[in-house]
């Protein structure tokens, strides 16, 4: 029977470099920033934060597993797709939850971020909930507000969706979602140009534009999409910088995130008109590329985020 069971496997990633991991022996450790993680059994009541993780874990077929998710319908739309993919999983609080929100849904298992629902300091961090019996896994890329780390890349996400099959012993179904994420990003990579236009994602912010630097994962998708990140030398993930520094750069092409009560229409708007950015090649020849927020942030959408990036950077 194992010798079937790894036959189907590896038929199952024809092309990949990954194979079928054996079953999770309990108690599992797991890496979580600079944490260890220990898990005596998987989760039965799980809660994920934001639209990415809730995404990730219901595509690894995690729904029964789970109690239920935050931080969705009070910061973004949902599209039709995800409402269907969502149906019948209660939504325990629009923006944060509580403490008390999570042990009244009986909660094992909070996946989450630092800056996607925890904060350092707050009232939710796997310092407040691992007493409370509630294991924390924290968003790998997010690991940066909390210690030193490099560059974000898409291994950030890969290593997310590796640890979740390994916490729900479900290491099947998140090999063969990361070969077929790594074979349409191979694709795409084939065919970009030796030229690289320079990029500033624009997040939101008037005052100042709330951005990402190179810890972030949009710099990871600019990268990738053969674009060269104008903030690659920026240690901070998600941050604010003054316009100064984005007319200094002058981008060729702007990125902007989709979300929130501020349209993309309504950013791109404020970009043009904005007298201070008048001089930068983007705005002069009008090269937006529009993501949503589902994109931008660390998930399985970054491969449909590459894919758009690329073809916007290297429009002719």
């Amino acid at each position: 029977m194992k010798l079937i069971h790894l036959v189907l496997c590896f038929s199952a990633l024809f092309g990949a470099q990954l194979a079928c991991a054996d079953a999770t022996q309990y108690p599992l450790t797991i890496k979580s920033c600079n944490r260890d993680v220990t898990f005596n059994e998987a989760p039965k009541h799980a809660v994920s934060h934001d639209i990415n993780m809730t995404q990730m874990m219901l595509t690894l077929g995690l729904k029964s597993r789970m109690a239920g998710y935050s931080g969705i319908s009070g910061w973004k739309s949902v599209t039709p797709q995800m409402k269907a993919i969502l149906e019948g999983l209660p939504e325990l609080a629009s923006k944060y939850p509580s403490v008390e929100t999570l042990l009244n849904a009986n909660v094992d298992f909070f996946f989450a971020g630092w800056d996607y629902g925890m904060r350092v300091g707050g009232d939710l961090t796997p310092q407040t909930l691992t007493p409370l019996g509630i294991n924390v896994y924290e968003l790998t890329e997010s690991c940066a507000f909390v210690m030193k780390r490099p560059a974000a890349s898409m291994q950030d996400t890969y290593n997310d969706l590796l640890n979740l099959g390994k916490i729900f012993d479900v290491q099947d179904r998140a090999n063969t979602l990361i070969a077929q994420m790594q074979a349409k990003i191979a694709d795409v990579q084939k065919t970009l140009p030796a030229t690289k236009p320079r990029v500033f994602l624009y997040d939101s912010g008037e005052d100042r534009a709330m951005t990402s630097g190179k810890l972030g994962i949009p710099h990871a998708l600019i990268e990738a999409a053969g674009g060269d990140d104008i903030l690659s030398d920026i240690d901070a993930s998600w941050t604010r910088i003054n316009w100064e520094t984005v007319v200094e750069r002058n981008p060729q092409v702007i990125v902007i995130v989709d979300y929130s009560e501020v349209t993309a229409e309504q950013k791109q708007h404020f970009l043009e008109t904005n007298p201070a950015l008048q001089s930068v090649d983007a705005i002069k020849h009008k090269r937006f590329i529009v993501i949503p927020y589902v994109q931008a942030t660390p998930g399985i959408d970054n491969v449909q985020a590459i894919e758009t990036l690329a073809n916007g950077f290297h429009a002719q």
